[in-house]
């Protein structure tokens, strides 16, 4: 893999640290699943009522499933295939053409020194998450 590729992938590292980023994969499908599961069964059971309260139940227990599955952005990163690592330095290389870097050192220095840089690659880096990794970003410890 080009050095290139390693540096940006490290600055989003770095970047994403610096902001608290976690991702998650979301299992809407499995939670609308369950929820409708519960209330089916709710209704056999206890007509109306217990259409509520079973999907009431499924959606909290949903919900619970997938809690605590938030996993630092930059372990996510780190464990991207290198194609999949290609793709995000191919996007990313749009914002940062114009400046010129010989390290990762170097690079982070720059984008961390400008305001709109980091705003630009925060606001890409989110975007590829919740488009092509259908994750969810969460902000802070």
């Amino acid at each position: 893999m080009p050095v290139r590729v390693d540096d940006v992938i490290q600055l989003f590292c770095h970047l994403s640290e610096e902001k608290g980023m976690k991702a998650a994969v979301r299992h809407s499908g499995r939670g609308a699943l369950l929820a409708g599961a519960t209330a089916f069964i709710g209704g056999l059971m206890g007509g109306p009522p217990g259409i509520a309260v079973g999907g009431a139940f499924g959606g909290l227990l949903g919900a619970w499933m997938t809690a605590g599955q938030f996993r630092p952005v930059p372990q996510i990163l780190l464990e991207l295939p290198p194609a999949e690592q290609q793709k995000l330095y191919d996007e990313a290389i749009v914002i940062l053409s114009h400046l010129d870097w010989t390290d990762v050192a170097q690079l982070t220095a720059l984008v961390m020194g400008n305001a709109s840089l980091q705003q630009k690659l925060t606001a890409m880096l989110v975007n590829y998450f919740t488009k092509e990794l259908r994750a969810e970003i969460q902000y802070g410890e």
